[in-house]
């Protein structure tokens, strides 16, 4: 048993105590009382270092076994000594303000709105067994939007089950405090956004290949399963399947690095009616409505889905030193049917959509896909001012002739719904920190068609947002 320096010097103390002369008025005492009593107080002094060892062995387990509490930028957490069990607390926060400019937008359009309210609670439980919870207060309403585990089984192999983000549009996958414009481009209305299934997905050669494959309940273009009550509304569910390169990701070349690439796409087989259609509308830059079928009504049914849905999107985004670009394009090919007097009328609609974007870091920041970090924060005392981003981009989304063909038996009514929205913006980005940015976006849009005398009025609005994350 070993014995810290301090006690060593506690049984001297006192040995040397016990063998002190005694005065004069008290007997000198013998060899063997000496001994007997060095021996006792040896006996003590084992008792007291084995105390203390113990004291020390409860101390060390006590620290072991506590919870590892951490506060960052990147949210709130509770873990494990081990970090096998982790429970994080995070939020998201996006106050908007929408103002148009041109004359044909009502008045009533212009607003401040809550465009995202989103506390989340995420963990890791057995060191590979991951899950999220993210309820949504936003727009007077409450949801889910997250609710899904994942098991990590291997890096090449995880799965995922629940309602999530269908793995598809690249901006989609951006997280909403990482877009770099309030709202994101017209590829997004025709892909998937949230739904409920199953994914299988992982890397691949060291992270170079992403993939994921999966079958979902299905969800009209653009839309999330929580606009149907979370349930299936068709005959069949979605199968998507997404694959994704970063092929120069550990290469020694700097300019490559940040090169991403891939294709991706859902196909299912929907049969809709009049009454529950399947079919999507879309909407502008500044979240107006713009295009959708024909209504139904007791004296005209209208059309709906009735067939196959098939959606595909090559995607990239590229960045090297301050500057980033992201390109995807979208294709949705639906089946669509509506009885007429001459009987049912049969097609298939394709609507395409695209977009360039490109961000540039004004204060010298290295540009990423998602996570990055701005260089300082804005300070009056220290004279920095975060990091400020000019962005700017063209997207359109074209609905297929065959929407408009027929004339009175149409799917879509011409003189109401443009068949093409072209729109350009540009922006700033202020990051005063890692956690807030300020947002301001200019967006004009144009149209083909839509109106009884040519073309739709153009949409012109300016976008502002204050956003909160972490």
């Amino acid at each position: 048993m070993t014995s810290s320096p301090a006690n060593r010097w506690i049984a001297a103390a006192i040995a040397a105590a016990a063998i002190t002369p005694v005065t004069a008025s008290h007997a000198q005492p013998t060899t063997e009382e000496l001994l007997q009593k060095i021996d006792d107080l040896s006996q003590k002094v084992l008792v007291l270092e084995r105390k203390l060892e113990i004291q020390d062995e409860a101390t060390q387990t006590a620290v072991k076994s506590s919870p590892v509490v951490k506060a960052s930028p990147k949210g709130y957490s509770i873990e494990s000594p081990d970090k096998q069990n982790v429970v994080k607390l995070r939020g998201t926060l996006h106050f908007d303000g929408r103002h148009f400019e041109d004359d044909a937008t009502p008045e009533t359009a212009d607003t401040f709105l809550l465009r995202r309210v989103r506390p989340t609670v995420e963990g890791t439980l057995g060191g590979i067994y991951d899950f999220r919870f993210t309820p949504d207060f936003a727009g007077g309403r409450s949801i889910i939007l997250d609710a899904f585990a994942t098991a990590r089984v291997q890096p090449w192999f995880a799965v995922t089950a629940g309602k999530f983000k269908v793995p598809v549009g690249l901006e989609r996958l951006q997280s909403a405090n990482d877009i770099r414009f309030v709202e994101r481009g017209f590829p997004t209305s025709l892909l998937p956004n949230r739904d409920l299934g199953v994914s299988l997905g992982g890397d691949l050669l060291g992270g170079a290949l992403n993939y994921s494959v999966g079958y979902y309940n299905g969800v009209t273009d653009g839309g999330s399963s929580d606009a149907i009550g979370d349930v299936e509304t068709d005959t069949a569910g979605d199968y998507a399947a997404r694959v994704f390169a970063n092929p120069f990701a550990n290469s020694e070349s700097f300019a490559l690095r940040g090169l991403g690439f891939g294709i991706a796409g859902t196909i299912n087989s929907v049969t809709g009616d009049p009454v529950n259609s399947l079919l999507s509308s879309y909407r502008t830059p500044g979240q107006q409505t713009f295009f959708r079928y024909r209504s139904n009504s007791t004296t005209s049914p209208g059309p709906y889905a009735d067939g196959e849905r098939l959606r595909w999107t090559p995607q990239l985004y590229y960045s090297v030193g301050r500057f980033g670009l992201l390109g995807e394009y979208a294709v949705a090919e639906q089946d669509i049917s509506r009885a007429t007097t001459a009987g049912l009328r049969s097609d298939t609609v394709e609507s395409t959509a695209w977009q360039v974007a490109a961000h540039w870091f004004l204060t010298g920041e290295e540009e990423a896909f998602k996570g990055f970090k701005p260089n300082n924060v804005f300070s009056l005392e220290n004279g920095t001012w975060g990091a400020w981003e000019l962005v700017a981009r063209y997207h359109e989304l074209e609905i297929g002739d065959e929407a408009f063909a027929g004339g009175a038996d149409s799917f879509a009514d011409a003189l109401a719904s443009p068949r093409k929205a072209s729109a350009y913006g540009v922006g700033v980005n202020w990051y005063l920190n890692d956690n807030l940015k300020w947002v301001l976006n200019y967006e004009k849009t144009e149209f083909e068609g839509g109106a009884v005398d040519g073309d739709r009025p153009d949409e012109e609005v300016i976008l502002t947002r204050v956003a909160v994350g972490f």
